[in-house]
Formats: C-alpha cells, sequence, structure tokens
C-alpha cells in the first residue's frame, strides 16, 4: 500500500513539476520566501490591533506563535526524522534527475511533511476560525496553497508532503483558535471587556495580499528581463 502511494505521489508530483517557464522559476522563487511576505502578517497584526484591547491582543499574538511553533516542530522535528523520507530534489534519490529545480535549489536531506505547509495552513486555519470572515478564509487558504505549491514547482516536495503538512497545520491552527478565543473570552469576563464576534476591517489583509501578489509578479518580471 505505502509503495503504491509513492508510486503515485511520484506520477502526480513529476506531471506538476514537468509544467514550469522562466517566469514562474522567478515567481515561485521569490513566493517562497519568508521575508516576503512580511507586510502580509503585519496587516494581520495591524486587524488584531484595531479589534482587540492590550491583554486580548497578547493572548491571540501568543496563540499565534504557539499555532507556528507546535506546527513547524511537530513536523520537522517529531515527524520528519522517524519517517526519513529524501526529497524529489535530493541527489541521493532516483527521480532527482528528473526533477525541475530553481538555481540548483534542493533543500534539505528530508521533506515528509512540509513544514512551509504545515506553518502557512496553520495561520489560515488559525485565522479563519479566530476571525470568522468567510471571503477571508478564502484569502488566506489561496495564500497557503500558494505558498504549497511554490515548494512542488521548485522540487522539494511531494504533493504528499503538502497534503499532509497542509492537515497537521490546519488543525493544529483551528484547534490553538478556539483556545484563543475561549482565552480572549475570559479576559472579557475579568476585565469587564467586549471582543467581536467577527473582526472588522480584515480587508486590509486581503488588500495587502493582493499587493504582495502584484509586487511579486513585478519583481518576477523585473528579474526575468534583466537575467
Amino acid at each position: 500500500m505505502i509503495e503504491l502511494l509513492n508510486s503515485i505521489d511520484n506520477d502526480i508530483f513529476l506531471t506538476l513539476n514537468g509544467y514550469h517557464c522562466a517566469y514562474f522559476d522567478h515567481f515561485m522563487k521569490i513566493a517562497t520566501g519568508k521575508l516576503i511576505w512580511v507586510p502580509f502578517y503585519a496587516s494581520i497584526l495591524y486587524v488584531m490591533t484595531r479589534n482587540l484591547r492590550l491583554r486580548q491582543l497578547a493572548c491571540a499574538i501568543a496563540a499565534v506563535a504557539l499555532t507556528i511553533l507546535i506546527a513547524d516542530q511537530l513536523c520537522s522535528s517529531t515527524i520528519r526524522p522517524v519517517v526519513a523520507r529524501l526529497r524529489p530534489a535530493n541527489l541521493e534519490n532516483s527521480i532527482s534527475p528528473l526533477v525541475h529545480i530553481v538555481d540548483g535549489y534542493r533543500g534539505g536531506a528530508y521533506g515528509f511533511p512540509s513544514c512551509h505547509a504545515a506553518n502557512t495552513f496553520a495561520l489560515a486555519g488559525f485565522i479563519g476560525v479566530l476571525m470568522r470572515r468567510g471571503w477571508l478564509t478564502a484569502v488566506v487558504i489561496v495564500w497557503a496553497v500558494l505558498n504549497s505549491y511554490s515548494r512542488l514547482y521548485l522540487g522539494v516536495h511531494y504533493p504528499g508532503d503538502l497534503i499532509v503538512g497542509g492537515i497537521i497545520g490546519a488543525a493544529v491552527g483551528m484547534l490553538m483558535a478556539f483556545a484563543a478565543r475561549k482565552a480572549i473570552a475570559a479576559v472579557d469576563r475579568r476585565y469587564q471587556m467586549h471582543s467581536p464576534a467577527v473582526f472588522s476591517q480584515t480587508r486590509y489583509i486581503s488588500l495587502t495580499f493582493a499587493l504582495m501578489l502584484l509586487i511579486i509578479a513585478v519583481a518576477a518580471t523585473a528579474t526575468l528581463f534583466s537575467a
């Protein structure tokens, strides 16, 4: 059964990884970075500060930090060393000659499950449950999918790595968001505050995401024509 799943995973990976072009080489290389999304994270923090009082905000920020920490460490330190599945682009992997990579980047040794997928879907799950805006949930899911797909495009993760990482991350994110809402409600009762059932001004997160996509697209185009 495991061999069959690995074979299917290989086939799907090689098919999807085979669709590439010079423009998206640059686009995905930029999109997969962590620092490029700092304005997006800042917009989430801004919306939290506009909707929560100081003690409530502290609960929410602590919950976000724990969410990412748990999702990341569960994948990188707990599961990966046990499963020890080579990345597709790893030179010790038999399919590595068939893998499209960008600028020689091959990632680390093991890739199951994907920490990129776990971390981004953890944040997406957290935001979706905490802020409870349907269209905002859709936006953060698109962001998480883009980040995850960039890893497949760059040849450093199988689809299975991404799916399992995404499931783990989303589960952690949603559970931590429920815990955060309870903590915020407890602060409400103790200090006679009011926390929103649905967050307002969340459009800034979506607008920032759209702006970041535009910046990445322009940067990829500029890099392509300057090469």
